[in-house]
């Protein structure tokens, strides 16, 4: 296993992320959306694997007598600013600042793909990816987020226990 060839060479503190919301990123959207809802089952398929990435970092940290291995569910993360895009500060969590087709959910972000005239009130950057404003929600919840998005502590917590040692 990956994770374990790390911690044999000398990993101490590992933050793996989990999957996104793959069904709500505007790609899936222009591809199987008519009314802006995200696809069910891939968002099925993502709130299934981040519990059991979270279950196995923990029987994973048991085996290894420590917390070596932090699971960070950036689905989880990227949920609130998707179901309540305002609350944030972006107009839209469904339309990616760069694209083409639907929701510019086709396609690379190219010079011919349209371009929003401010990627700060874009939750999606391209048709994948956040922007950089949304990102750094993500990072923020990395940061100092609840045990909901940062098991088993976040990295504030992380750096004050590793400061005392």
């Amino acid at each position: 296993m990956l994770l374990q060839n790390l911690y044999n060479l000398g990993a101490r503190r590992v933050i793996v992320t989990g999957t996104g919301p793959l069904g709500c990123v505007p790609a899936e959207l222009a591809q199987r959306s008519r009314n802006g809802e995200c696809a069910a089952d891939l968002q099925q398929a993502a709130a299934l694997f981040n519990p059991q990435l979270t279950q196995m970092l923990q029987g994973l940290n048991s085996e290894l007598g420590g917390n070596v291995f932090i699971a960070a569910n950036t689905r989880q993360m990227a949920i609130s600013f998707i179901t309540d895009p305002q609350r944030y500060g972006f107009i839209t969590s469904k339309v990616a600042c760069c694209g083409q087709g639907p929701y510019n959910g086709l396609g690379l972000c190219t010079p011919l793909s349209n371009l929003c005239p401010n990627r700060d009130v874009y939750a999606f950057w391209d048709p994948f990816h956040p922007s950089e404003k949304a990102n750094k929600i993500i990072a923020q919840q990395i940061l100092t987020g609840s045990s909901q998005y940062m098991t088993p502590m976040n990295l504030s917590t992380i750096l004050a226990m590793d400061s005392q040692t």
